[in-house]
């Protein structure tokens, strides 16, 4: 009587570790698809708690009512606190490359939740009047909302406003 050849222990776990490998292919495929991070793409990522304000130096905490600029000859990134300091700044700097088509600008959806930040494009967001952490007050929302202004009405607000 002959008995059955069984793998040796080291085939048996490559076997099994190929097997699971095969298995987790959708899911990696899946999770190919999603952004690094959860940033959009282009954007730099928010060290909440760390990074600060171009404009005012104060520590970005709010995941509410934070912008960001990316532009200009280095492709440099400018992180702020509240959409307030991103437009005073904007006017401040009044860089030509400001108004090119490549700068790219987001803002957070102010029902953005913990980590889970939603980005917006804040040319196409309306914003409600908040309390925000510069006292700006207008925090981004992507659909129009009872008294909500668009971003062009917003900005001359704010702007005519000063600070």
């Amino acid at each position: 009587m002959t008995m059955p050849m069984r793998r040796p222990p080291r085939r048996r776990f490559l076997s099994r570790l190929a097997l699971a490998g095969l298995a987790l292919t959708p899911l990696a495929a899946a999770l190919a698809g999603c952004q690094k991070d959860g940033w959009p793409e282009g954007m730099a990522a928010i060290k909440w708690d760390r990074d600060t304000c171009t404009r005012c130096k104060m520590v970005i905490s709010d995941r509410r009512f934070a912008a960001e600029l990316r532009g200009g000859p280095q492709d440099a990134a400018y992180k702020f606190d509240d959409i307030g300091c991103l437009l005073f700044w904007m006017r401040e700097q009044a860089l030509p490359w400001l108004t090119d088509p490549a700068t790219r600008l987001w803002v957070a959806d102010m029902s953005s939740k913990g980590d889970a930040v939603r980005w917006l494009d804040p040319r196409q967001a309306h914003y409600v009047s908040r309390h925000s952490p510069m006292g700006y007050n207008y925090a981004a929302t992507p659909q129009p909302q009872p008294g909500s202004l668009d971003f062009a009405s917003m900005r001359e607000h704010l702007l005519a406003r000063g600070k």
